[in-house]
């Protein structure tokens, strides 16, 4: 088909009410999640999962979708108003949006962060829109040799979620890298770890694991500490973005657009180091550089270009190559699976009125998230306020329910809470749950790549370096892998440079 064809099969297939009710409803959800302290867009995105088992798979995913983009720009209003970043990718718009706050410029520094996001959210889908197709179409050339060398690469975003510690997040990575060996061999059909429990020869549930792991170690810590995630919410003010402040803006905002759509594409950066990256280059080339950190508007809007320039982004390896670009599209990859379509290059040959219809989703998911956003930025008073205890004790009720409802079974209610202790342990002991869920969901596709390599070539392992395609992935893996271990040192020589000094 045509570009022109398959762009009216997707339209055909999300003209109806119930895919703009989705799309409309999950960025509402998403933004709610994303603003309240304590809760996350990948919390967010992992709750509504289980509601989306009953949708057409092209309503479900763009819930899933609208989730995460009001997600990333929800976590904006709590980091702005009360310090407290609702997500992690809202961490830099912290530094010079509580300043503005502090100034009574909080409606100033609201308004430049949605019209930032709004921007860096269509510039992004748009990349999305133009390359995914033909990454999609290179990747076809792809065989069990190059998905091998390709998902290798992969595990090398794991030092990218690690947070502080490599260590702990080589560990986490094992622990889900080992959890995935559980249930039935594929080739020779032995059990591998089920201590001969029926429930497991499937192996653990995914939707389990993932609501064990992000969403019950948020209820434990709450009921831990319940006064951690609570603070003052500050008066918006009367002062409003001008068109004028975003035109003086616009360089930044394009640029960290950018900045989010490269990062983005790469598996495993994230939005946090893109809203980083894109704040400091905003700072270096700005004519205001000394007012950065002290309420400069062009600093907001950096920061959160960056972020929301991701959202689209992470969305090209999930389609194009089946890789998930970060933790949401982890979860949203779940979600394809349920449905029963696997997402990478053959999805763009058997299911293309899905693939435009995602495109044409997301565009409209720009206009939703404006006209929502700014809703949500005057009612965030009343969000920031609902009860803890009432709050935390619904979401149990969800989780339970969500992981119910995959299987009728309560063994995965039973998988949930013994992975929730799990994260927990996690939390405390500063272990991130990120790289055990993309070992967990990466490493079956690892092992199975690779054992039909090996099958292929009656177990020679020349056939791993087969062509320059697994060539390619060869030499960025040991680039990325030496890149890594040189930050790691520089990383360890800093306190003793410091105490030198």
């Amino acid at each position: 088909m045509s570009f022109i064809d398959n762009i009216q099969a997707g339209l055909s297939l999300i003209s109806n009410v119930e895919s703009f009710a989705a799309l409309a409803g999950g960025i509402v959800i998403g933004v709610i999640g994303g603003a309240i302290p304590g809760m996350s867009a990948t919390m967010a995105v992992a709750l509504t999962l289980p509601f989306t088992f009953a949708m057409s798979p092209i309503t479900g995913i763009l819930l899933l979708l609208g989730v995460y983009k009001g997600g990333i720009f929800g976590g904006s209003i709590p980091a702005i108003l009360i310090k407290t970043p609702g997500t992690p990718a809202s961490s830099a718009t912290v530094l010079d949006g509580y300043p503005m706050a502090e100034k009574g410029q909080a409606g100033k520094a609201l308004g430049m962060a949605l019209w930032a996001s709004c921007t860096a959210d269509l510039i992004s889908n748009l990349a999305l829109i133009f390359f995914a197709g033909w990454l999609a179409s290179f990747a076809l050339s792809f065989g069990p040799p190059e998905f091998f060398t390709l998902i290798l690469f992969s595990l090398t975003i794991i030092a990218g979620v690690s947070g502080n510690s490599l260590l702990r997040g080589a560990l986490s990575a094992l622990l889900g890298l080992l959890l995935a060996t559980i249930g039935l061999d594929l080739v020779y059909g032995t059990n591998r770890f089920t201590f001969e429990n029926p429930n497991m020869m499937g192996g653990l549930n995914f939707i389990a694991v993932l609501i064990g792991l992000f969403a019950i170690p948020e209820i434990l810590s709450m009921v831990w500490n319940p006064k951690e995630n609570e603070g003052k919410a500050r008066q918006l003010g009367g002062n409003w973005v001008t068109f004028s402040e975003y035109m003086r803006c616009f360089k930044s905002i394009v640029r960290g657009s950018f900045i989010g759509v490269f990062l983005g594409s790469i598996p495993g950066i994230g939005a946090a180091p893109s809203a980083f990256l894109s704040y400091s280059e905003a700072r270096r080339r700005s004519p205001n550089k000394d007012n950065f950190g002290k309420g400069e508007i062009e600093g907001v809007a950096a920061s959160e270009a960056g972020n929301n320039g991701v959202a689209g982004a992470t969305l090209i390896p999930l389609l194009a190559l089946g890789v998930p670009g970060d933790v949401i599209t982890a979860i949203i990859i779940g979600a394809f699976m349920i449905h029963g379509l696997q997402p990478g290059p053959m999805m763009f040959v058997l299911n293309v009125d899905i693939i435009y219809g995602l495109f044409m989703g997301l565009i409209v998911s720009s206009v939703f998230l404006f006209l929502f956003g700014s809703v949500a930025i005057r009612g965030f008073k009343f969000v920031a306020d609902v009860p803890r205890g009432v709050l935390f004790p619904a979401v149990l009720v969800l989780c339970v329910y969500g992981v119910f409802a995959v299987n009728n079974n309560i063994f995965d209610v039973g998988v949930m809470f013994a992975m929730g202790i799990v994260g927990f342990i996690m939390m405390r002991n500063d272990i991130p749950a990120a790289p055990f869920l993309i070992a967990f969901i990466i490493g079956p596709l690892l092992e199975d790549n690779f054992r039909q390599a090996m099958l292929m070539s009656g177990s020679s392992p020349t056939i791993l370096f087969r062509g320059p395609i697994t060539w390619f992935f060869w030499a960025l893996t040991i680039i990325t892998v030496v890149a890594i271990i040189r930050a790691g040192m520089r990383a360890a020589k800093k306190p003793v440079a410091s105490v030198n000094d």
